[in-house]
């Protein structure tokens, strides 16, 4: 059974962009490697044919893969979540508890995921700990080296 996976508008955008280089100029250049190396003689003992073979084979599966997720992809409608809580696609203003530190996170679906830019995974220890959380709330977060505490400062869309 495959699982729903929520979406913004530009990172469906984006999933549907990758699909269609990989069908449309990744699949026509696997099966070329492939005629190329079926060209040059003997199949048993030709290891580029292997090769090329192989990665068609991968490719095909990411390709499997990725229009599967798009199958089971929906997209939020931000204008309809609730602000009071955190939900995905929510931006969290946190203060770690030990140091001070101020952050603030937009939690995103996990192919969306990306630290450089703030955008965390729902799935993430630390996105599964700040979700359903108010503001005033304190998150205890379980990470590998031991419970973090975060004060929710702020919510927004």
């Amino acid at each position: 059974m495959s699982k729903v996976s929520y979406y913004t508008a530009e990172g469906l955008k984006k999933l549907r962009e990758e699909l269609n280089q990989l069908k449309d100029v990744e699949r026509p250049k696997a099966s070329q490697a492939i005629a190329e190396a079926r060209d040059k003689g003997d199949l048993s003992e030709n290891a580029e044919y292997d090769a090329a073979k192989e990665a068609q084979g991968m490719l095909e599966m990411r390709i499997s893969k990725m229009e599967e997720t798009l199958a089971n992809a929906r997209v939020i409608d931000e204008s309809q979540l609730d602000t009071s809580k955190v939900l995905a696609l929510s931006i969290v203003k946190i203060k770690n508890q030990s140091n001070g530190m101020e952050m603030t996170y937009t939690l995103v679906a996990e192919s969306e995921a990306d630290l450089a830019t703030g955008k965390i995974s729902v799935n993430s220890p630390i996105g599964k700990g700040l979700l359903g959380k108010s503001v005033g709330d304190i998150a205890e977060i379980q990470v590998p080296n031991g419970i973090m505490k975060f004060d929710i400062l702020e919510i927004s869309r």
